[in-house]
């Protein structure tokens, strides 16, 4: 397959790159930056350039554009970047492909859990109904721009949870707390996280790509966990004590909504069609996502 990508610096966009690759793939990423090999085509999204040339001959695209949900606070101006960032790319995709003849087969362009808001009770899977707060309505209006793509195009939104790495992600400002014996959960540690390894993520990306699967698709691990267990088995894994618990008025104090929506969230979210459409996880436990994440080979 041919495949176009944007957003292939990031975490997880490289690592889906050299998963594609490994499998034979020819990978073209779309860069910010003039052009400097020969994978690399230069656009400019913020203000809608692309050629619709680099999207000829594709049979798909892959949208992962989107500035950092969780690096900074959450300040308007911050809510208003995480916005623009992920709606004008994915805008400036969707209309070089309605310029082309004959558009791409398939478009795989990333949501979040996010889209279920904060705190829900209960199994979310993926017709569970949109959450309020900052990122459920973002995610809502990201899917549906997505959705502006040719109707001849299959168009996936996959919603990833919480990808564990120690190449970053959300375990960046984590890990190295617990190798200090500092670490500890989030609030009571009660609120389920919907957690994926990086490679499982790859992996079910590159599957989607392939599938029959369209419309929204939860990804994460067939395993519920929920913080308490998280940090718990991170700090056994690291052989490290994990008992400085950060309350919850704290992370209200230090990150604001972002504590609530993120750190703070409830997501008991269930990768239904994932599983029913026979994706296999390498890491579909605890047990041996800790076991990746301590072996090297999860950068």
């Amino acid at each position: 397959m041919r495949i176009v990508l944007s957003g292939a610096s990031g975490m997880i966009g490289t690592a889906l790159s050299a998963h594609l690759r490994s499998e034979g793939d020819e990978v073209i990423r779309l860069v910010r930056r003039p052009a400097m090999a020969a994978d690399e085509r230069t656009w400019d999204p913020a203000t809608g350039v692309l050629d619709e040339a680099f999207l000829e001959g594709a049979d798909a695209v892959v949208n992962l554009s989107g500035a950092g949900i969780g690096d900074r606070p959450w300040t308007k101006r911050r809510i208003n970047i995480l916005r623009e960032s992920r709606l004008q790319p994915t805008r400036t995709l969707t209309a070089a492909m309605r310029r082309l003849g004959q558009p791409t087969l398939s478009f795989v362009s990333q949501s979040a859990s996010g889209y279920y808001g904060a705190s829900r009770d209960g199994v979310l899977r993926e017709d569970s109904g949109p959450g309020a707060g900052v990122l459920g309505p973002l995610c809502v209006e990201w899917e549906h721009t997505a959705r502006t793509a040719p109707s001849s195009v299959r168009v996936v939104t996959p919603r990833t949870g919480v990808v564990l790495s120690t190449s970053g992600g959300a375990l960046g400002p984590m890990l190295p707390l617990l190798r200090l014996g500092l670490g500890g959960p989030f609030g009571n540690g009660r609120q389920f996280w919907p957690w994926i390894t990086l490679a499982d993520e790859a992996a079910a990306l590159a599957f989607l790509l392939k599938s029959d699967l369209e419309g929204a698709v939860n990804v994460c691990a067939p395993e519920s966990a929920d913080v308490n267990a998280i940090v718990g088995r991170l700090a056994k894994a690291f052989h490290r004590p994990a008992f400085v618990r950060v309350p919850r008025p704290a992370l209200r104090l230090v990150l604001g909504q972002l504590a609530d929506e993120l750190v703070l969230a409830n997501q008991r979210m269930e990768p239904a069609k994932l599983a029913a459409a026979g994706f296999h996880w390498q890491h579909p436990s605890l047990d041996e996502a800790m076991a990746w994440l301590t072996s090297g080979s999860s950068r």
